[in-house]
């Protein structure tokens, strides 16, 4: 299929056809990358894609550790204890 390149204010642009988009699944949003002689659209990668299976060869690995050692935080430092203000709703009280 040809398309002609069209002035879109201070851009240029194509109009790609519905059923074109349709058939190649492309939604909204599209990454593009530019080769030697053509112009490549392509669905844009969903974020965090193979972060569990990532997590999963990690732990595999024994990578999953903290790099850095835990720090205190003001919870850790102080006395606290729960005390129930009503029936529902938990208040933390400090000392």
């Amino acid at each position: 299929m040809k398309a002609h390149i069209v002035r879109i204010g201070n851009s240029k642009g194509i109009r790609l056809p519905k059923v074109l988009l349709q058939e190649a699944q492309l939604e909204d949003e599209v990454e593009l990358q530019a080769e030697p002689g053509r112009i490549l659209i392509s669905k844009t990668a969903q974020p965090r894609t193979g972060w569990a299976e990532a997590a999963h060869r990690m732990r595999a690995g024994g990578e999953d550790r903290l790099l850095d050692p835990p720090t205190a935080t003001r919870f850790d430092k102080e006395d606290w204890k729960w005390r129930l203000r009503t029936r529902h709703r938990p208040e933390v009280t400090s000392f």
